[in-house]
Formats: C-alpha cells, structure tokens, sequence
C-alpha cells in the first residue's frame, strides 16, 4: 500500500476514535443535566464510532500494515445547553464527512480502487450521519427553551 494512503488510514481511524470520545463526553454532559434519552443517543453514537475505527483497523490489518494509534485530543468536559451540543454533533458530523471526502479521493488519486471502494461505504455513512444531526439539531432549534417539547425530544432520542 502507498505510504501516503497507509497515513489517510491511520488519521481516519484515530479521527473515529476522537469522535468516539466526544460523544461520550457529550453523553456525560446530557445526562449530569438530566437528559437521560439524549446521553443514551450520544452513548450509542459512541458505540457507532468506535465500530467505525475498528473497521478501519481491520481494513489496516486485511492490507498487511500496521496501525498507529496517536494521542487522542481532550474533548470539551461542559457545553452551554443541549442545543449547543447538537450544533457541536452537526458540526463534527460536517468535519467527518470532510475528511472522508478527502480520504476517497485521495485513494482515487493514488490509483487505490480497493481503498476508494473501502471510504465508499464511510462515504454513504456519513450522508446519513449528517442528516440525523441536522434534523436533531432542527428540533432543538424549533423548541427553543420549552421545557415540555425538550422533554419529549429527550424521549424521542431515549428511544435509538
């Protein structure tokens, strides 16, 4: 494998990793706020990147190379309210697809079908990935501060 898509690999594989541990922080915020349904979402889009990550290992790993795990940066303990953390989820879900986008067509550009067929399935992922977060976000926004739509969104997102 071309050491420039070795190196996208192993950054796509730790970027999953980094948003694992950031929607696990977001989790502990919803839930020390009492959005339980909310911190339970963010729990199971935690489980989701971290199957992501492993797919990239194990794609690594199928190429006959290595995987190298970096430092993963410390992510925000405290968010101004739940709105603020789904803008933050659509935001990163923007950043992801970006990266993505970026990984496929380097892997195009270096003649590496079988990696370019491998970021196809991360592709369509993240089509739904993004337009989850910008519907959540959407009825976040739509709520404002009613306490009583908060809570039925929380219950709605409880139930992932």
């Amino acid at each position: 494998m071309k050491e420039k898509i070795l190196k996208t690999l192993n950054e796509q594989m730790n970027a999953e990793y980094y948003s694992a541990y950031l929607y696990l922080s977001m989790s502990a915020y919803a839930d020390r706020t009492g959005f339980k349904g909310a911190a339970h979402w963010l729990l199971r889009q935690a489980h989701e990147e971290r199957e992501h990550a492993g797919k990239v290992f194990k794609f690594i790993l199928e190429r006959g190379e290595t995987p190298v795990f970096k430092d993963i940066e410390a992510t925000p303990p405290e968010y101004g309210s739940l709105e603020d953390v789904f803008k933050k989820v659509a935001s990163h879900e923007h950043h992801v697809t970006d990266l993505i986008n970026a990984a496929a067509s380097a892997a195009l550009d270096q003649r590496d079908h079988a990696a370019y067929s491998f970021f196809q399935w991360f592709v369509d992922e993240q089509m739904e990935e993004v337009s989850i977060a910008n519907d959540i976000l959407g009825k976040f926004t739509a709520a404002g501060n009613n306490p009583g739509i908060l809570l039925s969104l929380d219950a709605v997102l409880g139930q992932r």
